[in-house]
């Protein structure tokens, strides 16, 4: 009877309700939570049975998650400067460029910090607070932290990713350095409230730069002789995948006077759910929606929906229903949702994991 209540939840077109998806909830919370590692257990504990801190099985998860090898091994070549070792052929393109920032010594503590919060760990454990230091140091005059492309061309994609680890780990919204890096973000949020890649998704669509290389057109960036006025391109739509970059980091400020605006971005994403991203720059393709990725932030719709939900848009907007379907859909038979590029059974655990907490979080407001 369950089995096939649980079954037409992901074939029905419409009718969704509160009882059917709890069904599904526990269904697959009971098939993870019975083999997944300890800092899996110890968010789906919280997230999706709504356990407190002082309950003796979070307790317990959360100190099981401190012997958790992939957490030891990532603290263990965390560095006194904040940075983790990265491979030789990566130093040697960093040097022969600009250095960090720009390249993969940023990029591999953005990973493993975000890891690493999801593995229980906190700033005090190892170098994580001079990592942090470390990424806001990189902050330049204009409030953005620089890299980590080699372009030297701002990101604020990675700057929302940024702001959200920085949050995650206990830093305060309140310091100058962090209340810059917000409103050098909202500064760059566009008309439609989305976020771009500055001149790259738009002055490169000018006449005289279209049929460039882009190295030569970066050149020219570089040198001064692109002129560059934002509200000259406020026809050319946002970019999703940028646009979702820094919702990652708003939703831990909802609490700011701008939430409003930020929320205009929210809905930019769910306008453009499941279409095709306007710019071939930066992951073009409608697929990226559909594809379960772990870590989420290498571009997945359920990482979307995670922060749209954080960020007020439930079951009272009709056009949050196609999304929880797709992810309802997106089951398998075993209860699982599965990377099926490349099926791994831990990256698996943390895929179903969030979905999860996704649903839990939307049948709450059902």
């Amino acid at each position: 009877m369950t089995e096939t209540l649980i079954s037409s939840v992901a074939n029905r077109s419409e009718g969704m309700d509160k009882k059917e998806i709890d069904a599904v909830i526990e269904h697959s919370f009971n098939r993870l939570y019975k083999n997944a590692v300890a800092p899996v257990k110890y968010w789906l504990l919280i997230y999706v049975k709504g356990k407190g801190e002082e309950d003796s099985d979070v307790q317990r998860l959360f100190e099981e998650a401190k012997s958790y090898p992939p957490r030891l091994k990532l603290l263990n070549s965390l560095r006194e400067d904040g940075t983790w070792p990265i491979s030789e052929n990566r130093r040697k393109d960093e040097d022969s460029g600009f250095g960090p920032p720009h390249g993969w010594t940023y990029k591999t503590m953005l990973r493993n910090l975000d890891w690493l919060h999801y593995y229980c760990a906190s700033s005090e454990d190892g170098y994580i607070d001079a990592a942090l230091d470390k990424i806001i140091s990189w902050q330049n005059e204009k409030g953005y932290i620089d890299g980590p492309e080699f372009d030297k061309i701002p990101r604020t994609y990675y700057n929302g990713l940024a702001l959200s680890i920085i949050l995650k780990f206990g830093r305060s919204k309140n310091d100058m350095r962090i209340a810059r890096l917000i409103d050098w973000l909202m500064k760059m949020q566009r008309p439609d409230g989305g976020w771009n890649i500055p001149y790259i998704q738009d002055a490169r669509y000018l006449p005289q730069y279209r049929r460039l290389r882009m190295e030569d057109f970066l050149d020219l960036v570089h040198r001064g002789e692109v002129s560059y006025d934002p509200e000259a391109f406020n026809d050319i739509p946002s970019c999703y995948w940028s646009t979702v970059g820094v919702l990652t980091g708003m939703v831990w400020i909802l609490d700011d006077p701008r939430i409003k605006e930020i929320r205009r971005g929210g809905s930019f994403v769910l306008d453009g759910f499941f279409k095709k991203n306007f710019h071939s720059t930066f992951r073009q393709s409608e697929s990226y929606w559909t594809t379960l990725k772990y870590p989420s932030y290498h571009g997945s719709g359920y990482w979307a929906l995670d922060s749209l939900l954080y960020l007020g848009f439930g079951p009272d907007d009709p056009r949050i229903e196609k999304p929880i379907r797709w992810l309802l859909d997106a089951r398998e038979k075993d209860g699982f949702w599965y990377y099926k590029n490349r099926p791994d059974k831990l990256s698996d655990q943390w895929i179903t994991a969030t979905v999860l907490m996704i649903l839990s979080y939307y049948s709450d407001l059902l």
